[in-house]
């Protein structure tokens, strides 16, 4: 059989990725690796077998269940912490082919930027930075994940460049690939404009309260101002070996962020809840610190097997809570039953 004959599907598709993206694109066959070796797959790319394995780990699926903005809103139209992250990667994978870099990582990275979010929202992260001596934060979060609280103490072994990506994800991030950075940028997108749908949905402001200075620059609705954003970001990136945003662009985009801040993130009516949200979180982190047989068999082995410390993966149990999840455990665990 000639030699062409047995290529895989897969170094097919990498050689497509030679011919079709640009010189500063990731390529799946120059990927620095997984910490654990394994046999290549034939049909599917490196960064493709990332994408699939966050789309279907344990903690990808509890993301719809969790706060992005309004906790616990009534209303079928709000956004979760999983519909932001479907935002993110459609934003993402638009940049990314505009581009011609690497749609598969950028995807990958997308959709495992929040693994590490904790019920409640910011709230819930604020709440366990606090009283954890480890402190905490979401991004370094989202990596404990896939590194090592999936498949039972396993990880997900994903390539280097999909955790650096995770990793970096914040705006003080400094991704090591232009997919990393295509995120990064894509995130703020992404919650800038869908939390100003929310806000208004939920009756916290009014389109047309949006300061002028903003929307002469981006536009005046959801769709002009998401056009504007990209289109700024692949005309200023094309044929460079970094992703950046013009200046105009980006001071009306962090601009609008700090509006949202003063009227959304902060706004007592909106965020009535979150101190009840922190304190309930912070009473199951003592709780599960203090009777250590609550925690789930595979959390266990990891203060027993793997030698974790107990704060840590009292932290990892909590963080990875659902809302409604959260609020069982707390009302089996603090409040009384009523007497039958």
């Amino acid at each position: 059989m000639p030699m062409e004959a047995q290529r895989t599907i897969r170094e097919e598709l990498e050689q497509l990725e030679h011919q079709q993206l640009r010189e500063y694109a990731s390529f799946s066959d120059k990927t620095r690796g997984r910490d654990r070796l394994e046999e290549k797959c034939i049909f599917r790319t490196e960064y493709q077998r990332d994408r699939d394995r966050i789309l279907h780990c344990k903690a990808f699926r509890r993301l719809k269940h969790k706060t992005q903005v309004f906790l616990a809103p009534e209303g079928d139209h709000y956004r979760t912490r999983l519909t932001h992250t479907l935002e993110v990667a459609q934003i993402a994978r638009t940049i990314a082919k505009a581009l011609y870099l690497n749609e598969d990582l950028t995807e990958a990275i997308a959709l495992g930027h929040d693994l590490g979010h904790t019920p409640f929202g910011h709230a819930g992260e604020r709440a366990l930075n606090q009283i954890c001596p480890m402190g905490f934060a979401h991004h370094l979060q989202s990596v404990r994940v896939v590194d090592l609280l999936e498949r039972d103490g396993q990880g997900l072994n994903l390539t280097m460049e999909v955790r650096d990506g995770i990793r970096n994800h914040q705006l003080a991030g400094n991704p090591s690939t232009l997919e990393g950075c295509i995120v990064r940028f894509s995130d703020k997108i992404a919650y800038t404009n869908h939390d100003i749908e929310d806000a208004v949905s939920a009756g916290i402001i009014k389109e047309r309260d949006i300061p002028n200075a903003y929307s002469k620059v981006l536009g005046l609705t959801k769709g002009e101002r998401l056009d504007t954003l990209v289109y700024d970001i692949v005309c200023q990136s094309r044929g460079k070996n970094h992703i950046q945003i013009s200046q105009g662009v980006s001071e009306a985009l962090y601009g609008l962020r700090d509006y949202l801040f003063k009227k959304v993130y902060t706004n007592k009516r909106a965020k009535s809840q979150e101190r009840k949200a922190e304190e309930l979180v912070q009473h199951l982190y003592l709780y599960c610190l203090k009777h250590i047989g609550v925690l789930p068999v595979e959390y266990q082995s990891l203060i027993e097997d793997k030698k974790e410390p107990r704060e840590r993966v009292v932290c990892d149990y909590v963080a990875g809570m659902t809302d409604n999840y959260a609020i069982k455990k707390y009302s089996e665990w603090f409040i009384p039953n009523v007497w039958k």
